[in-house]
């Protein structure tokens, strides 16, 4: 995809040639993966608990804990 901001993306998921319409789905799933990344980085640095951060994003908290904390660890933000 030549440009990926929201805005294209947003006129690009209704295109009516699929192989535009699923790159732009593509683009959006990882640009959502980015900010959930960001913030939940963002949460936890500010010192919000993983139950905190779960009902937020309206999840459970193990869910949210197995996608990030290893992340997080591993980057020497958690214990």
């Amino acid at each position: 995809m030549d440009e990926d901001t929201p805005a294209s993306l947003a006129g690009k998921v209704t295109n009516k040639d699929p192989a535009v319409g699923l790159q732009a789905v593509v683009a959006l799933r990882r640009l959502l993966e980015e900010l959930e990344r960001l913030h939940v980085d963002n949460a936890r640095d500010q010192g919000w608990t993983w139950q905190s951060i779960a009902t937020a994003l309206q999840v459970s908290r193990q869910t949210v804990h197995e996608k990030h904390a290893g992340r997080r660890k591993a980057m020497g933000k958690e214990d």
